[in-house]
């Protein structure tokens, strides 16, 4: 899967959805469900999801809710394939710059105490940890680093009109959002299981 192809990111689709549930279960024991993606897609008016494709093959994701001025990480995997290729972090600067051109201030995640990988790469896009919250994820309740980091100087050295291109047909996120929360939404893992990248 490393090939050579040009690393795209753009939009996810819902025809991305049978590859987001593989890379999905190879990277989280408590993977999302295809509803919980589509609900995401399709009636969470706060959401945003990427992918990375190279080729025709998408090698990963990353998604976030943009309230007010903030942006929250709710997940960002990569195929185990395609990990140690800066999948993971070309995601991330991408939804950074983003989420900075869409008005956040300050962007917040969550992730395993345990993940030394990701929390490497967390601070060093300039991600401070702010906290702890006990007993967060629900498979080990393993504890979660909250960690933080300010957009408002952030050079992704991406721009998000010339990287994505135009959305196509299919990539709408804007919707009506539920009243359910968001353990329920994404069928038992929280917001912030951003591990796998």
């Amino acid at each position: 899967m490393a090939g050579s192809s040009a690393l795209i990111i753009r939009p996810m689709r819902t025809s991305d959805l049978d590859r987001i549930q593989e890379i999905e279960r190879a990277s989280f024991t408590v993977p999302w469900s295809r509803n919980a993606f589509y609900g995401e897609l399709a009636d969470n008016h706060f959401a945003r999801y990427i992918v990375a494709q190279r080729g025709d093959l998408v090698v990963g994701y990353a998604g976030m809710w943009l309230i007010l001025d903030e942006a929250h990480i709710t997940n960002i995997a990569v195929h185990p394939e395609a990990r140690r290729q800066h999948v993971g972090e070309t995601l991330l600067r991408y939804a950074m710059a983003y989420a900075r051109s869409q008005g956040a201030m300050r962007m917040t995640l969550e992730v395993r105490v345990s993940n030394a990988p990701a929390q490497h790469l967390y601070r060093k896009l300039g991600f401070t940890a702010k906290g702890v919250r006990r007993g967060y994820y629900t498979d080990n309740h393993e504890d979660a680093i909250i960690m933080w980091a300010e957009l408002g100087q952030f050079d992704g050295r991406i721009n998000p009109d010339e990287e994505a291109g135009a959305a196509a047909p299919g990539d709408a996120v804007p919707g009506a959002g539920g009243e359910r929360s968001a353990e329920d939404r994404r069928g038992g893992r929280r917001p912030g299981d951003a591990d796998e990248i």
